[in-house]
């Protein structure tokens, strides 16, 4: 039987997708990247926020009716069906087995059920890349104990879960061994990392662990600005592997809001954050998320903000408007800011930030970076890689390559960058990557 699965929402839920294609590895079953060529589709949903829940609902009506035609059966699983799970069942009649978050560890079981056919694999023991086998995520806890005001996070996946550092480093060596180059550590907060189960924040010494596999580069997503201890940059300084990138969504630069939205700190805390980044790392990259047109939220604070990323020049920020969640503290608050405001607002800020990363790639220009080639685009005859500056999460840029030589595809090149485009980076090879 060919299997084929649609992974939705964010590298933590790939991960998740990843588990669960290893349990189909064996005789009874193939996994099949074409959906074409399936006869059983599993979607892995996304519940964070409303263009992520209409993307879920989008994508089972879409494929509920390839069934009608072909398909034998349709398994949900993930955030959507862990946060709608009755509605699910009302709603979708046509999917075969809906699975929660929470019922993950019985996937064997339900699956087993479901085809009349016992799995030999429990769940997250069998863990298969499919993307490539060059780059992957590595998830270090699951659920969170922040409670931002706007988040559904902890709703849907609870409070915050860690593993403990040797099954974590058993997990990473089994990636490396599978080819690995590039490890990137995710987590809802990585920096949180340990503390609900050693008492204390465990980041620094993973990473220790981490560093002593031979991976290329192992990258850190997703710090909180006021868990970013002195003690946990002095040690991934003097790593070797850990790449001197910080993601720290900051989500807004103003005390009140921020505030509102019950994030700890303060705009000064993550100014100096920053500060102490830059004075310890040479040519870090500093990258953020921003929340735009929450509650309360009025043209003076908005200004803070736009104030504030053209002060620290962040080398990447995404952002997305305010999405009012059910069962979040923001749900009911007042002083709702209309849509109107908000697209307007995200486009200034979202302007501002193209013109500090037109004026960041002039600097790299002659520059020569250790690149990551990912893919080639015949139809624009042209590489497509990353240096250390970028994670392979699609939000950061990257860089276009032409070269008459083939390149191969998850291997490092000493590129030098000739000149850029928009966002994103031009460059020529020099010599193959160590």
């Amino acid at each position: 039987m060919k299997v084929g699965f649609i992974s939705l929402g964010c590298a933590k839920n790939l991960v998740d997708s990843e588990n669960i294609i290893g349990l189909f590895d064996d005789s009874f079953f193939e996994y099949e990247a074409d959906l074409k060529e399936c006869d059983a589709i599993v979607i892995n949903t996304c519940g964070f926020i409303l263009s992520a829940k209409q993307e879920a609902i989008d994508t089972i009506l879409e494929i509920a009716d390839y069934k009608e035609r072909k398909l034998k059966k349709l398994i949900v699983v993930g955030c959507f069906v862990q946060r709608y799970f009755e509605d699910c069942l009302k709603e979708f009649p046509e999917v075969d087995l809906f699975v929660k978050i929470e019922d993950y560890p019985k996937l064997p079981k339900l699956l087993g059920q479901l085809f009349n056919h016992e799995f030999k694999h429990d769940y997250g023991r069998n863990r298969k890349l499919v993307n490539n086998n060059y780059t992957a995520y590595l998830r270090i806890s699951d659920g969170c104990d922040n409670r931002c005001a706007y988040c559904a996070i902890p709703l849907i996946r609870g409070n915050c879960k860690s593993r403990r550092i040797e099954d974590i480093v058993l997990e990473a060596k089994h990636l490396y061994e599978l080819g690995v180059k590039e490890l990137n550590v995710v987590a809802q907060d990585t920096t949180y990392y340990g503390h609900d189960i050693y008492g204390k924040f465990m980041l620094k010494d993973l990473l220790v662990e981490l560093d002593k596999i031979e991976f290329k580069w192992i990258r850190i997503l997703y710090m909180y600005p006021d868990e970013i201890e002195d003690e946990l940059l002095v040690t991934m300084s003097k790593l070797k592997r850990v790449l001197p990138y910080f993601d720290i969504p900051i989500q807004y630069a103003n005390d009140e809001l921020l505030k509102h939205m019950n994030r700890r700190g303060s705009v000064e805390l993550i100014r100096n954050r920053i500060k102490n980044i830059r004075e310890l790392f040479k040519d870090p990259i500093i990258r953020t998320t921003m929340i735009i047109g929450f509650p309360h939220e009025t043209e003076e604070m908005f200004n803070d903000t736009l104030n504030f990323v053209e002060e620290i020049k962040f080398d990447s920020l995404g952002a997305f408007t305010f999405s009012n969640e059910e069962d979040t503290a923001a749900y009911s608050m007042d002083e709702q800011v209309d849509e109107d405001i908000k697209e307007e607002r995200y486009g200034r800020l979202m302007a501002m930030q193209q013109e500090i990363v037109l004026e960041n790639n002039k600097k790299k220009v002659s520059k020569v970076y250790d690149v990551l080639i990912e893919r080639y685009e015949p139809l624009f005859n042209r590489y497509v890689a990353r240096s250390y500056m970028s994670a392979p999460d699609g939000i950061d840029p990257v860089i276009y390559i032409r070269s008459e030589d083939e390149l191969q595809i998850g291997e490092f090149y000493r590129t030098k960058i000739i000149g850029y485009k928009d966002y994103d980076l031009l460059g020529i090879i020099e010599e193959r990557g160590k």
